[in-house]
């Protein structure tokens, strides 16, 4: 581990602290990647061009088709 560009010894604790920050952050990425998907999804129902919502979010035509077909047969299952 580096602090200020020094690298420094660590011990168990901090290590099992790191782990901890690590799986909360994995988290947090989880929720956050399943509400973008719903705000894709929701701006294709809106008729935003897919070329609009590639820009906004980085993600390529592929991805952006992917995650609006997924949440079209979810919808469908749920039926």
């Amino acid at each position: 581990m580096t602090t200020g560009g020094t690298l420094c010894a660590i011990d168990k604790r901090s290590l099992a602290q790191m782990a901890q920050r690590f799986r909360e952050a994995e988290k947090r990425t989880e929720i956050l990647r399943q509400e973008l998907a719903v705000a894709i999804r929701q701006a294709d129902a809106d008729d935003v061009p897919q070329k609009d919502i590639c820009e906004a979010t980085g993600y390529t035509r592929q991805q952006v088709r992917r995650i609006v077909l997924a949440g079209e047969s979810e919808t469908a299952a749920e039926s």
